[in-house]
């Protein structure tokens, strides 16, 4: 690779290039994102291998702590800026600084990519490449002084992983990186567009408002962002804000608050496809959640990237934790279409921290990962999708991002989950939704999202999966949970016009319904309950733990399902045998339980579960039933859902959905 100077000669024409990934840096140099910019640990990517009796002991790569800019002689200036102090060195192999070529080499035409780097004082710029197997190769080493480094780097040997990044060293004296950034030829665009951002908020108004003021304070979002329609379905209305003037007067007449019934997120984000369509200016829509915190120069990342997809392309951006910025929640998920459940991709992890494991030493950081869907925390959504297939299915909450990436995916559509792209968001450890009143949409929304989408006759794994799963929330005595799961499959079988139809009330009859259930009522106050007592110890004084093996787990259920046929002691429905705790409230300990204090997954309060028999019975054979009768009715009911799809998830009967459901003052 050869650096050449920024000039060109008299006799060339230099080709028009785009900016397509700015180097950037954390505001206020803040210390827990900071890992997610620049390494100062400038880890190496070999494995180290240490001796023990004569064999070898791989230990982890990495696990380096992230060290500040102050022990690493640096200091960062601003957004796009860092000093050196002579003799020290910085890395760019990090999450939001290094280039994601493979993803560049797939899903676009561009043949290179430019690294421009402006220095002040002299200095070393090391560039590097990596490999699907997370393999490093320093590719070009160049000494510069003052002024721009450019170097050109082909995209060619990037077909299964790997990514760009350089290293910058104060080779003789202090040096400052003025700016860095990843160009492209402007000709190799597919188009060049700007996008819409759709934010769905409910009673979130003070994240809401910090959002819009992240969204107007960042320049670089000038032209790339057209409008922002903010749809609120709560009654703590984001305008009442004392800070919401000052963010609308910053955007200006791109700002736009709409009012309207609580559709949940589907309907909220459906009104704002709507709008991108109705209006005609964008190219995209962006989708953000409300209780977000962006990347602004992710959100232009993803504008470009979606410019030079070959085909039009959602692009979705990752999602790092709110509590532990460092902490990636997942690169990469996909549907599982036999059992029907969403997850990681294998050979990806949950909840890597950059802090602690860099990029340039996580080797499974550098395959490329094909994706079968992204979360609507952020996701940029191409308006040739929304002609092709429509907008969300009406389903209020849960599914709706995964159903519809699927169905743009069999429309030709991909979706792309692009590195570097990213929001923060609340954690899902501290919730447990599939109990509450989630679970009714939880359970709705799968098989309709199965119906639609699954290639195995009768649903595959998922009829027996639903039904195990009623099970076992059965014997963890969370009855509220299966009566709302029942509910669900109940509307199921009612056909697809129940979705629009309820779409505004089912939320209040589940809220209303659950609320009457024992196990719903969470008591903040922890002496609420009385000390437990238990009728008898516990066989060999020992805690229920779960199964090991096959016959274990079946010698547990059949013993715990046996239990569930015994009368429960008076007294046990008003004193509890034990406190549980949230993690330990499995089946195979509550089962064998008459009665327990369960802690709730956000340790805020707790709830009192109390076995019974009786519903016990009920709900075993109710779940029997409906499961038989969807298995027998799968194809009928399958076809039903897909005939009616281009309807019910059309601009126009969500704008009658709208319309029936307060849509309230725009502004």
């Amino acid at each position: 690779m050869t650096a050449t100077a920024a000039a060109t000669t008299a006799d060339e024409t230099e080709v028009e290039r785009r900016v397509v990934h700015r180097v950037v840096l954390p505001p206020d140099a803040d210390p827990d994102t900071l890992p997610l910019y620049v390494d100062f640990t400038m880890a190496r990517a070999s494995t180290p291998v240490e001796k023990r009796d004569d064999k070898q002991l791989v230990i982890p790569p990495a696990l380096h702590p992230a060290m500040s800019p102050a022990e690493a002689g640096a200091n960062v200036l601003g957004r796009r800026s860092l000093a050196l102090n002579d003799g020290s060195e910085a890395s760019f192999a990090a999450y939001f600084s290094a280039f994601p070529a493979a993803y560049w080499r797939r899903w676009t035409d561009v043949a290179s990519v430019r690294l421009s780097v402006r220095l002040s004082g002299p200095a070393t710029v090391a560039v590097h490449k990596s490999n699907a197997r997370g393999f490093t190769q320093r590719v070009d080493l160049v000494q510069a002084t003052d002024g721009s480094v450019d170097v050109d780097l082909p995209l060619a040997p990037f077909g299964d992983g790997g990514w760009y990044w350089f290293d910058l060293y104060a080779s003789d004296g202090a040096v400052t990186m003025e700016s860095a950034e990843w160009s492209v030829e402007a000709s190799a665009a597919r188009q060049r567009s700007s996008a819409s951002i759709g934010i769905t908020t409910f009673n979130r108004p003070d994240y809401c408002v910090a959002q819009l003021h992240t969204l107007g304070s960042d320049d670089s979002l000038a032209d790339v962002i057209d409008r922002i329609y903010v749809v609120d379905q709560g009654n703590d209305l984001v305008q009442d804000q004392p800070d919401f003037p000052e963010a609308a007067e910053r955007l200006g007449d791109r700002l736009s608050v709409i009012r309207q019934g609580n559709l949940g997120g589907s309907g909220g984000f459906s009104r704002s496809m709507s709008e991108t369509l109705d209006a005609g200016q964008s190219g995209y829509v962006l989708l953000l959640d409300d209780d977000i915190v962006a990347e602004p120069e992710g959100i232009a990342r993803a504008v470009a990237f979606g410019d030079y997809a070959r085909t039009p392309s959602i692009v979705g951006g990752h999602m790092f934790s709110m509590f532990e910025k460092s902490t990636l929640h997942a690169f990469g998920e996909r549907v599982n279409r036999y059992s029907f459940w969403w997850g990681g991709l294998e050979g990806t992890e949950e909840r890597h921290d950059f802090s602690l494991e860099p990029l340039r030493t996580t080797r499974w950081l550098h395959k490329r990962v094909d994706v079968d869907y992204n979360g609507w925390w952020m996701c940029l959504i191409p308006v040739e999708a929304l002609r092709e297939v429509g907008l969300s299915l009406p389903v209020f909450i849960k599914w709706d991002d995964a159903e519809y990436c699927l169905r743009a995916g069999a429309a030709g559509i991909p979706t792309v989950s692009l590195p570097g792209a990213a929001v923060w968001h609340v954690p899902w450890q501290d919730k447990d939704d599939a109990i509450d009143w989630q679970a009714y949409y939880h359970q709705r929304n799968r098989w309709v999202a199965a119906m639609l989408h699954s290639p195995y006759s009768r649903g595959g794994g998922l009829p027996r999966i639903s039904f195990a799963s009623d099970v076992k929330h059965l014997l963890q005595l969370q009855y509220s949970a299966v009566e709302l799961r029942l509910d669900a499959l109940e509307d199921l079988l009612e056909g697809p016009e129940h979705l629009h139809a309820t779409i505004g009330t089912t939320l209040g009859e589940v809220r209303a319904k659950r609320a009457t259930f024992t196990d719903s009522i969470i008591e903040k106050n922890p002496g609420a309950f009385p000390m437990t007592k238990r009728h008898r110890p516990p066989p060999r004084g020992k805690v229920p733990t779960q199964p090991k093996g096959v016959p274990a787990a079946l010698a547990s259920a059949l013993t715990g399902v046996a239990k569930q046929f015994r009368s429960v002691r008076p007294e046990a429905t008003h004193v509890p045998e034990e406190r549980v705790a949230t993690m330990a409230a499995k089946w195979w300990r509550l089962s064998h339980l008459d009665s327990a204090v369960v802690t709730s997954a956000d340790g805020t309060g707790a709830s009192m579960y109390i076995r019974d028999p009786k519903k016990f019975r009920a709900y075993l054979r109710r779940s029997a039933r409906l499961h038989q009768r969807l298995i027998r009715d799968w194809s009928r009911l399958s076809a039903q859902y897909r005939r009616s799809m281009p309807e019910f998830t059309s601009p126009e009967a969500w704008k009658e959905t709208f319309a029936h459901n307060g849509s309230g003052d725009d502004d």
